[in-house]
């Protein structure tokens, strides 16, 4: 019996760390502190971003919900040996590169995806190749911690405004539009910002993506279910609207604006998304544990295991990340 076994009472085999994953983690542990440390004014914008914008409140699972994917790969994990990965250290530096561009551009987009970046390269760095492409779906999944749409914004109003015209028309209420302003009998309205449904489409593509990769096998099904968070969003935020200046023409429109906000806010949402979720139900084909690839078809795979022969240390690894990070902010600082 080893002497820490002896020392200390063994844990549970479940809980237990193998042997062969204590140093790579514990090197992509002080990898990920550093790179958060030198990025830490993006990770922060980005968590300003998720807690206090509601817009992107739904990001605050995103971490959840990747831990959630990882753990359902843990005995498959448990099979595996990290084999660190220098090339994945290029991964790195680019990230970081994309980092500082985005920082000295003051392009608060550009500077977060290289902070996520770089830690999604550090996985592949420390880990390896073998490991990161079983967790290939939660690290992808990871790139929704930046928080994007706002971009999206002005096409959106114009689309809505577009949609709710349409549908006023066709209900018979006299109106004239100009860009996204609406004009009624009950007067005017203006699709604004906060009316253009990009909190909706975002939270949806999030999801969507998630479902498609966890749920679906064939790709024609991934792309329609897909296609369908994008569509459906788009069309209910435009009838959404449309029904506001409807009920308008009845009730006033300061009432009807009102009560729009509640009703969109908790109630046609959900309906939107039981609707999506109850139409996509019957075509799921496999449970979510069943995602991605698996460890026993890679092993036949002759590439990977030619990539893995350009492997060193999980020390060195550390160190190569640590050092990158240290260029990194060294830069951002002259």
């Amino acid at each position: 019996m080893p002497p820490e076994s002896a020392a200390w009472p063994s844990p549970p085999a479940s809980a237990s760390l193998p042997v062969a994953w204590r140093g790579p983690l514990g090197a992509l542990a002080l990898a990920t502190a550093v790179l958060i440390a030198v990025t830490a004014q993006s990770w922060s914008a980005m968590l300003h971003q998720w807690w206090n914008i509601d817009t992107y409140n739904h990001l605050l699972l995103v971490p959840f919900i990747t831990a959630w994917l990882v753990g359902l790969k843990e005995e498959e994990l448990a099979a595996l040996t990290p084999q660190p990965f220098w090339p994945g250290l290029v991964g790195v530096a680019v990230a970081l590169g994309l980092w500082w561009v985005g920082e000295a551009r003051g392009i608060n987009l550009v500077a977060q995806a290289g902070a996520v970046a770089a830690l999604q390269a550090a996985v592949v760095t420390v880990l390896g190749l073998r490991v990161s492409l079983l967790l290939a779906l939660p690290l992808a999944f990871a790139s929704f911690l930046v928080p994007f749409g706002d971009e999206i914004i002005p096409p959106l109003q114009t689309v809505t405004a577009e949609i709710a015209i349409a549908l006023t028309h066709w209900s018979g209420v006299p109106a004239q539009i100009e860009g996204i302003h609406i004009h009624t009998p009950a007067g005017l309205f203006i699709v604004a910002e906060a009316c253009s449904g990009v909190k909706f489409l975002i939270a949806m593509v999030t999801l969507g993506v998630l479902l498609c990769f966890t749920r679906f096998d064939s790709w024609t099904r991934r792309v329609a279910f897909l296609a369908a968070c994008i569509i459906l969003p788009i069309l209910a935020n435009g009838v959404r609207a449309w029904a506001t200046i409807y009920v308008a023409q009845f009730i006033g429109a300061e009432q009807a604006t009102g009560f729009d906000h509640i009703v969109y806010g908790w109630v046609f949402f959900a309906i939107v998304l039981a609707a999506l979720l109850g139409g996509a139900w019957r075509f799921f084909e496999r449970e979510p544990e069943a995602y991605g690839w698996h460890a026993d078809a890679m092993a036949d795979w002759p590439l990977l295991g030619r990539a893995e022969a350009l492997r060193f240390a999980p020390t060195s690894a550390a160190l190569a990340i640590i050092a990158l990070a240290a260029i990194a902010a060294l830069a951002a600082l002259l």
